[in-house]
């Protein structure tokens, strides 16, 4: 495995460079050393497997370039099993043209983009860089997520369900009937529902709270 190339302040991106043939490797590696994208090359589905297992990929923002024909284990077994692992890093699909039927197939298994070799450099950097930003996307999503995912967890259980009837559309009398308590103190119990969560609105609350539930 080797390490090329210098972060941009801006993003801790690491593109992921798997394949069998050394000077695919190479030349990736230094197109996206030009740039100053981080990167790191592996020879085979093997290695690179066992550097994922290990690592802790999912706080990774980046996205992996994935040779379809390798020995041992080939860029669609890669793939699956990336999937089962809930891979979040997008995966471009680097094919010979007579693998494009499997390259099609791994895009309907999740993959980002695919290409044939050769290919133009502009046309790699492009994909890439498309990728990175739907990793920093999905990345800052799940940093929202899990922030949400704290702040209800410090409501009260009769704040989380004022919140229940909130989102359920119900009026503040109706949820004083439902729970058994004043108006007057659903009224606090939103109040401290719109602090605790950090919402703006009644919108913003509801939306919160449904990209939370929404996504677990």
């Amino acid at each position: 495995m080797n390490d090329n190339g210098n972060l941009d302040d801006s993003s801790n991106a690491i593109v992921y460079i798997i394949d069998d043939d050394a000077a695919v490797l190479d030349s990736i590696s230094i197109l996206l050393k030009s740039i100053g994208i981080q990167n790191k090359t592996y020879a085979s589905a093997n290695a690179f497997l066992d550097d994922y297992v290990a690592a802790d990929f999912e706080k990774q923002e980046g996205c992996i370039v994935l040779d379809i024909r390798m020995p041992g284990i080939n860029g669609m077994e890669c793939q699956t099993r990336l999937n089962a692992l809930n891979n979040a890093l997008p995966i471009v699909i680097v094919t010979g043209h007579g693998d494009v039927p499997m390259a099609i197939q791994a895009m309907k298994n999740g993959a980002f983009d695919f290409m044939e070799k050769p290919f133009r450099e502009q046309t790699l950097l492009t994909s890439v860089q498309k990728a990175i930003d739907k990793s920093i996307q999905t990345h800052h999503q799940l940093e929202h997520i899990a922030h949400s995912q704290a702040n209800i967890a410090s409501l009260t259980h009769r704040e989380l369900e004022t919140l229940t009837c909130v989102v359920d559309g119900k009026s503040n009398k109706a949820i004083a009937d439902e729970l058994n308590i004043s108006e007057r103190t659903v009224e606090v119990h939103r109040a401290n529902l719109m602090e605790k969560m950090e919402a703006s609105s009644l919108a913003h609350l509801i939306r919160l709270y449904l990209d939370v539930y929404q996504n677990t």
